[in-house]
This record gives structure tokens, sequence and C-alpha cells, in this order.
């Protein structure tokens, strides 16, 4: 199916042609580990992952490149470190591994490359001095920076003037800049912080240098995707196409630039600075992480979304459609199609508002399934197309029995005790105590629904 996505530096929507259909590369900006990750954090891991796994339906999952970074060196690190009495080592790593745990529960499949940016200073010092070699960088006080002015098509991809650029930005003043947009790509190393050895002295790399030299490493020079959030547009992902463009000899660097829309909370950037912020560790312990995969995936991923938690409830209906639908088909062997039905609409700029309205008429479709022919293929399609969303992988039984973290009141074991003693007054006729069973189930937020094939339960909505 043809592919089209928005295409940041050309400022349209365009058919997608991979360099390489059979080794299909994507780099996307990843995280800075040193503390839990916001749920704003989390909508450009979300996109492109469905991204990713759009990808793999196309080209076949053996054909897809997917590498998203892990920046472990950075002052707020160092900070943070500083702040807990851990090793710089202790701080990534712990906040790193709750960085996995807490993408994958909202669904997000593994990179296929994860490269840190410790391993990866050598490719950074010399891409720095081949940017010296080449003019594009100056040494001053043991600083290396790029010289903006080396590159006239500097700015292109935000396609703002210097002026603006400088203006709408924090840029460093700092007295060894031989101009105030210069950028630093390598900078001295204090006592007490960590650094590597290099020709300019003791030191490490600045921030931009990093994705420049981990993308060349495991993707090649040019590669077909570069994605991350609109917030990186500039400087950094300006600053990585200069790089890389003065380092390769003016040779292409992306293909295709992609950035998700900002999440609001409460018409305000969600981000630390502000305050605002939900973790996405925290928000598992209220809702289940694939309501809010399902939830930041209502908004198409190019408009600013405003989050909130009746965003997520509403999800979690959808959901629970979704399920109930396939509860009812348990027994049936799902046909899957050659192309799942959400394909059409992802396809177009993942466009995932309308792939989602495709679920809601393939659920429809399998409620209203009379055949045995007509609910296995309902049912397959149903499941291809939420695998390619990120959704619908888990058991139903166990979707419908999901409750918050220190929620109160009976658990499973309790709830089929009552069930079955229901069952059993119902089959002596005891009417009037299957019915104070069932208030008090219901009274427990537990709902009960009676079928030929016995009696299922759910827990209220949350």
């Amino acid at each position: 199916m043809p592919l089209t996505l928005h295409n940041t530096a050309t400022r349209r929507k365009e058919a997608f042609r991979p360099i390489d259909p059979t080794n299909v590369r994507m780099y996307v900006c990843g995280p800075t580990v040193y503390s839990y990750a916001h749920i704003g954090n989390a909508r450009p891991v979300i996109v492109f992952d469905l991204l990713f796994r759009v990808l793999r339906t196309v080209y076949g999952a053996d054909h897809v490149t997917y590498a998203r970074n892990i920046t472990d060196v950075d002052d707020k690190i160092i900070a943070a470190a500083a702040k807990s009495g851990e090793t710089i080592r202790e701080v990534t790593e712990r906040t790193g591994r709750q960085y996995d745990l807490d993408m994958a529960a909202v669904g997000a499949l593994p990179p296929t490359l994860t490269p840190r940016a410790t391993e990866h200073i050598g490719e950074m010092v010399r891409m720095i001095e081949t940017l010296v070699e080449r003019s594009h960088a100056y040494v001053a006080e043991g600083h290396v920076l790029f010289s903006v002015a080396s590159l006239p098509t500097y700015g292109s991809l935000s396609g703002r003037n210097l002026d603006d650029m400088i203006a709408g930005a924090r840029v460093e003043v700092a007295p060894y800049k031989a101009a105030p947009a210069d950028f630093v790509l390598w900078k001295p190393s204090k006592d007490g912080e960590p650094g590597w050895d290099s020709p300019w002295g003791r030191g490490r790399p600045g921030w931009h240098i990093e994705c420049s030299a981990m993308s060349e490493a495991h993707l090649g020079e040019t590669f077909d995707i570069h994605g991350g959030g609109v917030d990186l547009i500039f400087p950094h992902h300006e600053n990585e196409l200069a790089q890389s463009l003065c380092a390769h000899g003016g040779k292409p660097f992306v293909n295709v630039w992609m950035h998700n829309a900002f999440l609001d909370f409460a018409g305000e950037k969600m981000s630390k600075s502000l305050g605002n912020i939900e973790t996405v560790h925290d928000l598992l312990k209220r809702f289940p992480g694939e309501a809010l995969r399902y939830a930041m995936l209502s908004a198409q991923y190019r408009e600013p979304f405003d989050w909130n938690d009746e965003r997520v409830r509403e999800a979690k209906g959808a959901l629970d459609r979704f399920y109930g639908a396939l509860r009812a088909v348990a027994d049936v062997t799902p046909a899957y199609p050659a192309e799942p039905p959400v394909m059409a609409p992802l396809a177009d700029d993942l466009n995932t508002p309308q792939a989602q309205a495709v679920l809601h008429e393939l659920a429809t479709a399998l409620n209203k399934a009379k055949t045995l022919t007509a609910k296995a293929e309902a049912k397959g399609a149903l499941l291809a197309s939420g695998e390619v969303m990120g959704f619908l992988g888990e058991d139903p039984e166990a979707w419908f029995r999901w409750r918050p973290e220190g929620a109160g009141g009976l658990d499973d074991a309790e709830v089929e005790q009552l069930i079955a003693a229901r069952i059993e007054a119902r089959a002596r006729r005891d009417f009037a105590e299957a019915d104070r069973i069932r208030k008090e189930l219901t009274d427990a937020g537990i709902s009960l629904e009676d079928g030929p094939g016995g009696t299922i339960w759910r827990r209220a909505e949350i």
C-alpha cells in the first residue's frame, strides 16, 4: 500500500519512497535518562512506534531498522546524581530501566537499536575532527564550536532566518564564540564531571553531535526518516542537519523529517520546568497502559493535544467495546485478512482518528456477524487492525479484570466465589438470594452478564 508522510523539511505530505525497501531506516531522538518520563515524553514514543509498526507491515518486520538513542551524559543527569548520591551510571541505569518498562506498558515495541551516547564518544570525536578540518568548526578556550556562517543553508529545516532563530531560542552567550548562533560540539569537563580524552583536552560532547554520530554509526550517512517532537526542530534537529551535511561533504542526511505536536495540559505545554506534568509511571497506577495509548492516538500526531483524564476514560470505554466483542467469540478461530483494514487511514500520514473509527466499524461487524465464517473474518480483521495500532493484545478476561493500583473491594477470587454461590442459589430456585448476591457484586463495582455459556463479569468503569 502506498504510504504518505508529512515532511517537515518540505512542509507537505509526500509519497514515501525508501532508499532501500529491504532496509528501511528510521532514527528518533530518545530520552535523557535522569527521571520518570512524563506523558508528553510518551507522545513521540507512541507515534513513532506506530510508524514502526506500519513500516513493518508494509515492508516486512525484517526489513525495518528503528534506532532510538539514549542520552546518558548531560547536565541534568549530573545534577540528579549529585542530588541522589548515586553515581551517574547508577542514575542512568535505574531511570533507563524504568523508562523501558513504562514505554512497554503503553504498547511500544523495543526499537531495533538503542545506542547510548557514552558508547559512541569515539565516533563523535572523529566527526568533530572532520568538521574542524573542513573549516566548519573551530577551537576556542577548550571548546569546539560549529560555525553557523560556514553553512549558507542553515535554517532550512525550521524555515526561519538566523536572527529570528536566535531571538526565539535560548542561545548561550559566551566570549569564546565567534558568532552568537555558533553551538558547542565539545566542551571541557569540570572536576567531578564525566569526561573523555580528546584532541582538545578532557571533555564531553555537546548534545547535538551525539545524534549525528549515533545515526551515522548505525544507519549510515543518509537514511530514510528522522523523528521527534516539534520542540526539537530548532535548535536540535537544525544543528544535527548542519553538522551531518558538513561532515559528509554535503551528502543528504535525512529524506523525511517528521515531528509530532505538543501535548498540552489545561491549555499549556506539559513540561517539567512548568511543573504541570503527569508521569507515565503514575498514570499507569490509575489507568491501563493501552487506554493511555488509545487516548494519545485519538488525535492525529501533528495536532496539538490537550491531555486530561476524561479522554483516557473515553479511550478505556472504546477498548472495553472492542474487548467485549472479542470476548463474545472467544471460541472462534480468527481468519486474518491479507491487509489489516486500518492500513488505509494509517497510510495517509498516520490518520489515527480515522483508523480508530475503522476499529469501531470492525467491532460492529463482529457483533452483528451470524455465521461462523463471518465471525472468523470479522474477528481476524479486528485483531489484525488492533495489532498494527498496538491494541487488543490482551486476553479479554484479563482486560476486564484490571483495576487501579491500591483499589479496594473484592479481589478476583472473591468475585468468582460469589458468582458460584449465585449460580447455586439460582439452581435451587432461591432467587431472593441470587438477587442479593448480584446486588452485593454490583455495589462492589462488578457487572454481571448472564448468557448461554454461563455468567461473565467485568469491573466497573474507572
